[in-house]
């Protein structure tokens, strides 16, 4: 009975080291990619997985606006149509206006709708759900 008591104490020693461990790693920066994305203008964190999902099923869409600006997705947790973090990305092409920061899909498609931005066909296709920021991160 001391035995196995034993071993699932040390069982659980173990695993609670690698879970902090784990978020040691990841708040150094040493864990898995992240990134953040704007969706409904909340600022939203993901966690990027090796995935590459084939072209089938619903997906979101995650807009590039380009270098030094944050992504912005077309849907978030809480909307109705909202797949889980299943996502397609999508380049944007600056038009006629300077590059700036998009904080809702609404402005995408305002400045698509009147020429301003160009949306280039899919460039990759993966999983991971958002996690919303913390005021303070």
């Amino acid at each position: 009975m001391f035995r196995t008591a034993g071993r699932k104490l040390a069982a659980l020693t173990l695993a609670a080291s690698m879970i902090v461990g784990l978020a040691a790693a990841v708040s150094a920066g040493l864990g898995p990619p992240a990134f953040q994305t704007y969706a409904n203008d909340e600022l939203f964190v993901g966690i990027l997985t090796p995935t590459d999902l084939p072209n089938h099923g619903k997906f979101d869409t995650i807009y590039l606006l380009g270098s030094g600006l944050i992504t912005v997705a077309d849907a978030g947790p809480g909307d109705r149509d909202y797949n889980g973090g299943r996502w397609e990305v999508r380049p944007i092409t600056w038009l006629t206006i300077s590059p700036r920061q998009f904080t809702n899909d609404g402005q995408v498609d305002a400045a698509a709708a009147a020429g301003q931005i160009g949306i280039g066909d899919v460039v990759k296709r993966f999983e991971c759900p958002l996690i919303p920021r913390r005021r303070n991160d």
